[in-house]
């Protein structure tokens, strides 16, 4: 009974703290959220040598025996000592953003914030940006913002390097092409230089209803094939029209960008694999991003920076009372366990 009472009370003070810090913690980061906006986000800056290192460190530990492993890391711990003692401010730096496209090309917002904050250090003529691509295209609209973003960089004078792993086809590859060097995976799809649309009409199905739809517009061309309406040849015929404008917009960047690339053969809608890419011009190197950032380690710091979404007050408060919860249950845990023992067991 007496260790029930003292539980209670013990659990009671513990939850009055716990609620006291939340509610502070929740003030606070309310007051943090509204003076820098709740889009603001944070900034994830890893240096890469780094962590190849450390990771490269912790399998040598697992399979080398203790004493080869501890003369290893004194001979590191040397080097890493000289090259602090001779770094300066000239050492090259090269940038690793990451983009993965989806049809509206919605990370372009991460995207942008990235660049900005690289361009605010980056020195022309000496750091360099890779970024590592994966798209299958989307809206031309989108990509071509995303593809703009990304000539900010060769603007700036900063060497632009993309790196395809998977897929950069169609708008993807629109921004692939602003890069100076692409490379790519043997296997990865590149291409499918072309514009494609697809509308469905439900016109005869509404007929058969006896469903009318009035379609009224100020324009000629304001609406050209329509989903609900009767579609015509001048319709077809004008929106043609805009595809091959669209297309040919497409390819007058791709021709600023890689003045080398035979368009009449590449620019088809097809795609090709990175082997075959090359040979068409398409891409400058065989390799894989993670191949391209090794062969950097020697003579750069290589450093990823990605923009991480914003975390709602509701996800970080909610967090915290987990956190809260299992620290309370395993403190009880703890306590009922040493209870249940035997004196002379207890530690």
């Amino acid at each position: 009974m007496d260790f029930l009472t003292n539980y209670g009370l013990f659990l009671a003070k513990t939850l009055t703290v716990v609620i006291a810090l939340l509610i502070v913690a929740g003030g606070m980061v309310a007051l943090r959220l509204r003076q820098r906006g709740e889009a603001a986000g944070n900034f994830k800056i890893t240096e890469l040598n780094t962590r190849y290192l450390e990771n490269q460190a912790h399998l040598e530990q697992a399979i080398l025996p203790a004493k080869q492993f501890r003369l290893i890391q004194k001979q590191r711990q040397k080097e890493k000592k000289s090259a602090e003692k001779s770094h300066t401010q000239d050492a090259l730096r090269t940038y690793v953003l990451r983009f993965t496209g989806d049809m509206r090309a919605s990370q372009v917002t991460s995207l942008r914030e990235e660049i900005s904050t690289v361009l605010a250090i980056a020195r022309p003529g000496v750091d360099a940006v890779l970024v590592c691509l994966e798209s299958g295209g989307g809206l031309v609209t989108s990509y071509g913002l995303a593809a703009a973003q990304l000539a900010r960089v060769r603007t700036a004078g900063i060497s632009l390097t993309v790196a395809i792993d998977k897929v950069a086809a169609s708008g993807g590859y629109m921004m692939a092409a602003v890069a100076e060097r692409i490379v790519a995976a043997p296997f990865a799809i590149v291409g499918s230089i072309g514009v494609v649309a697809q509308i469905p009409n439900i016109h005869r199905l509404l007929q058969r209803n006896d469903v009318d739809i009035e379609l009224l517009t100020a324009g000629q061309y304001k609406r050209t094939l329509t989903i609900l309406g009767e579609n015509t040849d001048e319709g077809r015929e004008k929106f043609q029209a805009q595809l091959n404008d669209t297309h040919e917009l497409f390819k007058d960047f791709l021709q600023e960008y890689r003045p080398d690339l035979d368009l009449s053969v590449v620019a088809t809608g097809e795609y090709w694999f990175g082997t075959t890419a090359l040979k068409l011009g398409l891409i400058d190197e065989i390799a894989t991003s993670d191949a391209w950032i090794e062969a950097q380690f020697s003579q750069r710091k290589v450093i990823e920076v990605r923009k991480m979404p914003p975390q709602s007050l509701a996800k970080r408060l909610r967090g915290s009372v987990e956190q809260s919860a299992n620290r309370i249950l395993t403190r009880f845990f703890d306590q009922l366990r040493q209870k249940s023992l035997d004196p002379q067991e207890r530690l």
